[in-house]
């Protein structure tokens, strides 16, 4: 039995809970309870499972997979940690809007509706999905060339080969068409945060510096939006960490940072020593 926090891990787009192996050991060896549930239909299944039968993610949207977690996250004895990866962070923000967690940190990620930063690099990532709008409710397969540019930017092609092997799965079409649909839509786009709520947990937006995806652009202007409230957002900056942040060399000190900043803003720093 612990008192320390719960700790619920989002993943994001073309990845599996398997991405999170790496904090989520870390933080359990620590004393949390870590749970990393999978969108519908990627659940607990393995990404070679998911690449041989992505048909349950054809037509899943934003909507149906933060209420998913919004139903996990209710059902816990006390409120979690919340943190979510790229659109994984975009559904943190999302589920503090919604009044859940005692602290949300979103690790490189995309923005939510109303902030309309942009950049060139990211627009790339999403060019094989959103070049074809007739393919918004299937599930396209991920290039281990794309992936290359998306999540190891920072390896050769063989490492990132690699890499994919492991990891990537199909894309989740309708989620991205979804995300970049509601930017110009802040009060009515699915996924509309209140910048301004008062009440809403201390919130980290975590910048990769040479994240391809999810820019530190994209992070400063979310930043900025929020800055328009009194509730505690901050951002920080981990130079040379690409899309991988969470699993790329060096994710130990992104994961202490990001552990350490939630419990020191929620008053539970001395609970961080291992049992």
């Amino acid at each position: 039995m612990t008192d320390k926090p719960t700790i619920v891990l989002i993943h994001g787009l073309w990845m599996t809970p398997s991405s999170w192996d790496t904090w989520a050991s870390r933080y359990r060896a620590l004393g949390h309870e870590v749970i990393v549930p999978g969108w519908p239909g990627i659940d607990d299944r393995t990404p070679n499972d998911v690449r041989i039968n992505p048909k349950a993610l054809e037509g899943l949207g934003i909507t149906r997979i933060v209420d998913h977690y919004d139903a996990i996250i209710r059902s816990l004895p006390a409120q979690p940690i919340i943190m979510g990866h790229s659109f994984g962070g975009i559904f943190a923000q999302m589920l503090l809007d919604r009044g859940l967690g005692i602290a949300g940190v979103g690790v490189e990620p995309g923005q939510p509706a109303g902030v309309l930063a942009l950049p060139w690099s990211t627009l790339r990532t999403g060019l094989p999905i959103l070049a074809n709008p007739f393919r918004i409710n299937k599930a396209n397969a991920f290039s281990k060339a794309h992936f290359h540019y998306t999540f190891g930017n920072d390896l050769t092609r063989a490492e990132s080969d690699q890499e994919w092997e492991a990891s990537a799965i199909n894309s989740v079409n309708r989620v991205f068409f979804e995300g970049v649909l509601s930017l110009p839509r802040p009060k009515s786009g699915i996924t509309k945060v209140d910048f301004t709520k008062p009440d809403r947990a201390p919130l980290l937006l975590i910048s990769g510096g040479i994240d391809h995806v999810a820019p530190a652009a994209i992070q400063k202007a979310t930043l900025k939006k929020y800055s328009a409230g009194s509730a505690t957002v901050e951002r920080v900056e981990f130079p040379g960490r690409s899309h991988r942040i969470v699993s790329q060399d060096g994710w130990e000190e992104v994961a202490d940072f990001a552990l350490h900043w939630a419990l020191e803003r929620t008053g539970r720093l001395a609970q961080a020593v291992a049992p």
